[in-house]
């Protein structure tokens, strides 16, 4: 369980953060992210859920939540 890896954290350091999830992901051990940084968590997860309000709004393949439209204007920037 990883609990908010990349709060506080510059760029560089959370690239890295990013490098070792998906190093340890890639060896067959499940990880649970818990993350705002909405772009990293959807770029790293095979399924995600997204909360708003503290409930479960939506949940699916994260590469489908990354092209959702709600999730690219409220979460994504765009």
């Amino acid at each position: 369980l990883l609990d908010e890896p990349s709060m506080g954290l510059s760029p560089v350091m959370v690239q890295e953060i990013a490098k070792i999830v998906t190093d340890i992901s890639g060896r067959g051990i499940p990880v649970v992210l818990v993350e705002q940084n909405a772009e990293m968590a959807l770029r790293l997860a095979q399924y995600a859920y997204v909360l708003e309000t503290g409930a479960v709004a939506l949940e699916g393949p994260a590469a489908d939540l990354h092209e959702n439209a709600h999730v690219r204007r409220a979460y994504l920037g765009g």
